[in-house]
């Protein structure tokens, strides 16, 4: 999505100067060189509870089951900023990273937090206040004014070595969009933007850089990912490099697994998903790692499990990556790969080009208010779009081998997460709504010609296509050109797919389309290219050709329209 070439093969003549080892700069390989190997990553545990009592009781039960960093939501949906401090009771906050996920309650959540860490002395600890109001602006999330913002980081100030007040938030461009490129770039943007603003409220340069933590979007696009996270540390370094503090790009990087790529048909399958976007996120270099639960874009309790259940098969999925694979024993693994090592320069070159970008223009606020990075993310989205709904960009359980026999689950509602699958999910709801209505699926019928090694290739595919759009195939098991018509005839179908070989068309299609037609046919499309077809007169041909090239997504629309399943929202 980034528009970066990617190569069918890689060798040595692709080969890039090794970049320096983990914890020396520009932290390409890794932020830091002491990381307890026997540990990896850390495994964050995102904390929802009405109240400090239940809170608390959820994240001493994460801890004691495997989470190594624990992230508490405060405020709307989550525990009163009052009850931070009762949450925490118990909580080993010296052994396990701590962040907020407060929105408008920041400031009373971080005045109750200093409290509890205040009474702690100078334990080394690692605590992250959570406060994103660049990036909540650009996603719409309720989020402190950017004022109050300095203020909470000149609070943190205090134990610097602590407490960082300032996430940059990166999954507001990735779940708007964007792609890898431009998440990051745009990210970086607003990470400067925060440092310019605090050295202009006093901090010196030191303090202002050591207020940062970054969190990035990880996908089930392996490799893309993995590059991402180690381009990212590598830019960010160069910033503090160009400000005077290299020693400082080593900066704190959170992963979430992308919410963009979760399905709300066929569920389990965002468990692999998750599995690749967390091993990704892990060999990438991430800190500290968030796997959300395989029913995240299901309304809560729609699949009928335990409360607790997807959590813990989200914890317990990072726990057999880093103890039983053993992934984090090694830092890097992917050095020294001819595609990754160039995979990260492309991507940081490309990151860089759009911060530059930014900077022309002013900074990471004026490209925010001209539209630059609103803009820039659309069409990226667009494109993606395009790719998903031509099926270029496959989604398994959705576009590709879907179940058309599944039931319908309640979505999440409110969400401004624009999912990959929405567009074909969106017609499959359409199908369902014609099933309750009918009682029967939008059906075609399906016309096979000659005997089953000829037809079951191209009729397996239609098939799988139409199901994507939730439309049943009514398939007579009769080939023959006067038994198809007898069947259309029963079936009443208004849409008949003829599917075959391209021999077998040249031979028997022109019989067929007017066996079809007799039979009340309105529409006859052909699986296969019009060239097939060619030589019989263009009256005699099928109305449509349905092949790889087309946009499936529009195609599956305007057949179930034609069905009578309604006009797509």
């Amino acid at each position: 999505m980034d528009g970066l070439d990617i190569a069918a093969l890689y060798t040595s003549a692709d080969e890039l100067p090794e970049p320096p080892l983990p914890g020396a700069f520009p932290y390409v390989r890794g932020r830091d060189a002491n990381r307890d190997v026997s540990r990896g990553w850390l495994v964050n545990e995102y904390v929802v509870a009405p109240d400090a009592k239940t809170a608390n009781e959820r994240i001493i039960d994460a801890l004691n089951n495997g989470a190594g960093a624990i992230t508490l939501q405060v405020g709307a949906g989550g525990v009163p900023a009052s009850g931070v401090g009762r949450a925490l009771e118990g909580v080993l906050v010296d052994l396990a990273p701590i962040s907020l996920y407060a929105g408008e309650s920041a400031l009373d959540a971080s005045v109750q937090i200093l409290n509890v860490i205040g009474s702690l002395g100078q334990s080394p600890m690692s605590i992250c206040l959570g406060v994103s109001p660049l990036t909540s602006e650009f996603s719409g999330r309720p989020d402190v004014s950017f004022v109050a913002a300095l203020e909470i980081a000149s609070r943190a100030k205090e134990r610097f070595d602590t407490v960082r007040a300032i996430l940059v938030d990166g999954l507001a461009f990735h779940n708007a969009g964007a792609g890898d490129a431009e998440e990051i770039g745009a990210s970086i943007a607003a990470g400067l933007a925060y440092v310019r603003a605090l050295t202009e409220v006093g901090f010196d340069i030191d303090a202002a850089f050591r207020q940062i933590e970054f969190c990035f979007a990880a996908t089930d696009d392996q490799f893309a990912t993995i590059a991402k996270f180690r381009a990212a540390r590598q830019l960010w370094a160069r910033v503090c490099e160009v400000a005077g503090v290299p020693e400082l790009g080593g900066v704190v990087q959170r992963a979430v697994t992308s919410p963009a790529m979760m399905t709300q048909r066929d569920p389990w399958v965002n468990l692999l998903r998750t599995t690749v976007a967390s091993f990704a996120a892990g060999v990438g270099g991430a800190d500290i790692v968030t796997t959300l639960p395989f029913d995240s874009a299901l309304a809560p309790g729609a699949l009928g499990l335990p409360e607790g259940f997807s959590a813990r098969l989200a914890r317990n999925l990072q726990l057999i990556l880093l103890e039983e694979s053993n992934l984090g024993r090694v830092m890097d693994p992917g050095a020294g790969s001819w595609f990754l090592e160039k995979l990260t320069s492309d991507i940081a070159e490309q990151a860089w080009a759009f911060f530059q970008e930014t900077e022309k223009v002013g900074g990471y606020q004026a490209a925010f208010r001209d539209g630059l990075i609103r803009d820039r993310i659309a069409e990226t989205k667009a494109k993606r779009d395009a790719a998903i709904a031509k099926r270029k960009i496959p989604i398994t359980g959705v576009s590709e081998f879907p179940n058309l026999s599944e039931e319908p689950l309640a979505g999440r509602t409110g969400s401004k997460v624009a999912r990959y699958a929405q567009q074909f999910e969106s017609l499959r709801d359409r199908s369902d709504a014609y099933l309750a209505a009918n009682g029967v699926r939008p059906k075609v019928f399906l016309a096979p010609l000659g005997p089953v090694a000829e037809h079951n290739t191209r009729g397996m595919w239609i098939t799988n296509l139409l199901a994507a759009g939730g439309i049943a195939v009514d398939n007579p098991g009769v080939t023959t050109v006067e038994g198809l018509r007898h069947a259309a005839t029963a079936s009443r179908s208004p849409i008949a797919v003829i599917v075959g070989t391209d021999a077998r068309y040249a031979e028997c299609v022109e019989k067929a389309v007017a066996g079809l037609r007799a039979a009340g046919v309105k529409e006859v499309l052909l699986a296969g290219p019009e060239t097939a077809v060619s030589e019989i007169p263009e009256k005699k041909r099928p109305d449509g050709y349905v092949t790889a090239k087309i946009n499936a997504a529009a195609e599956l629309d305007r057949l179930l329209t034609v069905l009578g399943a309604g006009a797509n929202a």
